[in-house]
């Protein structure tokens, strides 16, 4: 069972924590243990929103708790999907009850960084935010809505994923378009924040002296990215405006030369059609033209997914040459996330195209995903270590708390 420390007296009862999405709604309830610390009780998801709603949960052992058609009455609108959830999780609340709820939000703009008690002026300036990521924002903000409708008095706080990037130098966060666009939000921002801090983190714990060194962290999954640390604070990182950026991913593309896309308009495409398809169709999935799932690629004997293997690798090992640069050198790798975490094979195609940097992988300690899978002695350090971005939003929901007062 995951938990997250802190010295503080935390507010009593339990963190609910949401990861809302467009299909699905990611959950964790948290409690503290007996040392004070946060612990996971459960984590779950519910699938197919929008259509016909189920959810699976596990308990912090991983002992499944619901399965399919769970539901005491089946919910239809979001809303509803929002009340049965905290019914659901309510049933499994440590003494206090459900303290806070704590939500993953994509996007937080130039100005939000650090999580936020959710207020009637916050959720107003997250609306201002949809017009910067239409795709994610909507999906973020309706829990929230839901929840203040359902259970006003509850306490709410926003942690965004752009906020941990808000130490890049400013060279790392211009583009080059024309300077007056930057007035109008056109800039750099970076994402998956939440399992940056929270890898960072812990590498601060496994290895302090590393973590004050220069790290490239690769959050590898079906979203995917790389992050510079430098003594523990980013300061280059491959998405940049919005999520398609830097690698290829499951379905997205990654860069992409904007002739293409201009190319594409003038083809006849329309904008709706090109934004599907850069982010549902390409990546793994449109290389290979059979799926987005690094472990079905890996099975497969078609020559396009072994084509789509290539080419994941090939560009995260370009970018973290290019990571490398803005950090003047390098001292330690460190793998997350689905892929990262779970896929040997990917991460030893990765290294193999990197032994230039000193790096050579221990074949027997990265087959077993040991925490260390450099080889010893060598001059660059490779590590894995799992991501919890929910813990880290309990975290900051529980610190928000002490922060600012725990009533609603």
């Amino acid at each position: 069972m995951m938990s997250v420390p802190c010295s503080d007296a935390g507010p009593a009862g339990s963190i609910l924590t949401l990861n809302a999405g467009s299909s699905s709604l990611k959950f964790a309830l948290f409690s503290e243990d007996s040392s004070g610390s946060l612990a996971a009780r459960i984590r779950g998801q519910v699938a197919g929103l929008g259509a016909k709603p189920s959810l699976v949960a596990r308990d912090g052992a991983g002992v499944e708790l619901a399965g399919q058609g769970c539901w005491e009455r089946q919910p239809v609108s979001f809303a509803e999907v929002l009340q049965a959830l905290l019914a659901f999780t309510g049933r499994h609340v440590g003494e206090g009850g459900l303290a806070a709820v704590g939500h993953r939000i994509v996007h937080g703009g130039a100005d939000h960084l650090a999580p936020a008690r959710v207020t009637t002026a916050l959720l107003s300036q997250l609306d201002g935010l949809v017009r910067l990521d239409p795709l994610h924002m909507p999906h973020n903000i309706a829990p929230i809505k839901a929840i203040a409708s359902a259970r006003p008095a509850l306490p709410q706080v926003a942690c965004f994923d752009t906020a941990f990037h808000a130490t890049l130098p400013a060279v790392a966060r211009r583009t080059g378009l024309p300077r007056a666009l930057e007035a109008d939000g056109i800039r750099r921002y970076g994402f998956h924040g939440l399992s940056y801090e929270y890898v960072a983190g812990r590498l601060a714990e496994q290895a302090p002296s590393l973590a004050q060194a220069r790290v490239v962290v690769a959050h590898l999954g079906a979203g995917a990215s790389l992050c510079a640390l430098q003594q523990g604070r980013s300061i280059a990182t491959t998405m940049g405006f919005s999520a398609l950026d830097g690698l290829l991913m499951a379905t997205r593309c990654g860069t992409l030369d904007p002739g293409i896309i201009l190319h594409l308009g003038r083809s006849g495409r329309s904008f709706a059609e090109i934004e599907d398809m850069l982010y549902n169709h390409s990546g793994l999935l449109g290389v290979s033209d059979a799926s987005g799932d690094i472990r079905q690629l890996l099975a497969s004997d078609d020559p396009h997914a072994a084509e789509a293997i290539e080419l994941f690798t090939y560009r995260v090992a370009a970018e973290v040459a290019a990571m490398t640069c803005a950090l003047g050198g390098l001292d330690g790798i460190v793998f997350t996330a689905g892929i990262g975490e779970h896929a040997p094979a990917i991460r030893a195609a990765i290294c193999a195209r990197l032994d230039w940097l000193g790096i050579s992988l221990d074949p027997a300690a990265n087959e077993a995903g040991a925490p260390l899978i450099g080889r010893h002695g060598q001059r660059v350090e490779v590590r894995v270590i799992a991501t919890d971005e929910e813990a880290m939003i309990a975290h900051h929901t529980r610190a928000t708390l002490q922060r600012t007062g725990q009533p609603g």
